[in-house]
């Protein structure tokens, strides 16, 4: 596994301003995983294992002080986003629920949609709205979700891993919607068509790297069907 990640070649990604995304385009929640909510395929590791190598990854690509100065950790209970002034560390942290891989590369997603400025706040300075919502408020985050899950969907294939959309509402009874599905598939195609910003296009040649697999950045490889 390689300590150090390549910059991704200029074609791969988008004017560098696109790293500056408005308010209304942030994240206001962030999904608390389950256990298994992606499984290993193709005879990978175990969960442990495979968080393991994406975590190896990303701080090889970020965690650098003459770079992004971030690192990705995971064995909480609940992810949050650590800037380095809070609680006095040298670094940023992006901390993800226990072992599971979905959990780290969801919240490496929301890392990658923050703007620079929102990355110096705790949680990114915003709220998270618990399971239980309403109707209104889950059709709120399915809006706020489509960036970071389509994101999430890139990751999981340079990964080898497969990928579900997640309403995180079960306490509602409340599952993805199918607006909510196509619109990810949507974003996933616009990002491969009309490109990422840096750090997405860095992370996610990287992970297909470590992981043995394809440019993840082709349109192609994303059937809406598959995300049933």
């Amino acid at each position: 596994m390689p300590q150090t990640c390549s910059l991704p070649t200029p074609s791969k990604v988008v004017d560098p301003q696109s790293d500056r995304i408005s308010n209304s385009e942030q994240v206001p929640y962030q999904l608390q995983p389950q256990s298994g909510l992606v499984a290993p395929v193709g005879g990978l590791p175990e969960d442990g294992v495979v968080a393991q190598q994406i975590v190896t990854v990303f701080n090889g690509c970020f965690a650098g002080e003459d770079g992004l100065n971030t690192r990705l950790k995971g064995g909480f209970s609940e992810p949050y986003y650590r800037p380095a002034e809070q609680g006095g560390a040298s670094f940023h942290q992006v901390e993800f629920t226990r072992d599971y891989p979905a959990s780290a590369l969801h919240e490496v997603a929301h890392w990658c949609v923050a703007g620079s400025e929102r990355r110096q706040l705790p949680d990114y300075g915003y709220w998270y709205a618990p399971d239980g919502r309403s109707a209104e408020q889950q059709s709120l985050f399915e809006q706020v979700e489509i960036k970071p899950q389509a994101l999430e969907w890139i990751f999981a294939r340079a990964c080898g891993l497969p990928f579900r959309v997640s309403a995180d509402n079960l306490d509602a009874g409340l599952g993805p919607s199918v607006s909510f599905k196509r619109n990810i598939w949507l974003q996933v195609q616009r990002y491969c068509d009309q490109g990422v910003n840096m750090r997405v296009a860095q992370f996610a040649q990287a992970l297909a790297s470590a992981f043995g697999q394809a440019n993840p950045l082709r349109a192609d490889l994303y059937r809406l069907e598959a995300l049933g």
